[in-house]
């Protein structure tokens, strides 16, 4: 961040045409990097760990047991709602 900050000051502040076309692609790549790091750092404080999902096999069982489980409630008609008056 602060290669960017350095490199948007001598942007702002430089009378050359060599500084300029050195420091701005420099200055724009280091803003983006800093931002492509906040965006990890951020996806990886969110994420579970892989120790905590579960297997192919786990998965396999659950589904199993979640399709020859029934429904607790069965069917049920859709509530009829009456008109306004």
């Amino acid at each position: 961040m602060a290669i960017g900050l350095l490199c948007f000051v001598v942007v702002m502040t430089t009378r050359s045409a060599l500084a300029l076309g050195i420091a701005l692609p420099v200055g724009l790549i280091a803003f983006i990097g800093f931002i492509l790091a906040l965006v990890g750092d951020r996806v990886s404080s969110v994420s579970r760990p892989e120790t905590s999902m579960a297997s192919p096999e786990q998965l396999a069982a659950m589904s199993g047991a979640r399709a020859a489980k029934p429904a607790a409630g069965g069917q049920r008609a859709p509530a009829k709602l009456d008109p306004p008056a």
